[in-house]
């Protein structure tokens, strides 16, 4: 049973930070993230508000409440990067992602505006990481809740594992419930 939950928790897997830079990882991760909105809005494509509504494991978001934290991560983390690109190590500002998918505009705002979002934003995203040199990747922010250095290299593995992560969730219901 726990196991089981984990699984359905960690569909692909926790994340796991690499321990150095890689030049063709980051390549890689890059066309991960760029991928997203397409294979996110091809995931959600026809399901009902029913279907929109229906959390992936019990104790989890619902589908429509994932699609709108991949939109509110994903900003806070393009915003991230433009910080440590153009201060020295700035404390980046968390946020409590829970309760940000309590909100009302995230357990029933339309998912098209997210979709959208993500689509647009990581336009702009990928052109900056296609851009980015090796020093650029070693920049860093700092993370309070992690009380440490993030080089932006690892946040791209990061964000290319969330996004995959993320789909998973909603591909893996929409398999069990034969959708």
């Amino acid at each position: 049973m726990e196991q089981d939950i984990e699984i359905l928790r960690y569909p692909i897997g926790k994340f796991t930070a690499p321990d150095k830079f890689r030049k063709g990882e980051i390549k890689r991760q890059i066309k991960e993230i760029d991928k997203l909105p397409k294979r996110l809005k091809d995931a959600v494509k026809n399901l009902s508000a029913q279907q929109l509504d229906t959390p992936y494991r019990d104790g989890g978001w619902t589908i429509r409440q994932v699609v709108h934290h991949l939109a509110d991560s994903h900003i806070n983390s393009y915003c991230r990067f433009r910080f440590a690109l153009t201060e020295a190590n700035p404390t980046i500002l968390p946020y409590l992602e829970a309760q940000w998918a309590e909100l009302p505009d995230a357990k029933s705002g339309d998912i098209k505006l997210s979709l959208d979002l993500l689509k647009n934003l990581h336009k702009r995203w990928i052109i900056l990481l296609k851009l980015l040199t090796k020093e650029d990747l070693h920049r860093t922010f700092f993370h309070p809740q992690k009380n440490r250095a993030q080089p932006l290299f690892e946040v791209i593995a990061l964000y290319a594992w969330h996004s995959n992560h993320h789909l998973a969730h909603i591909t893996v219901l929409k398999k069990r419930r034969n959708w």
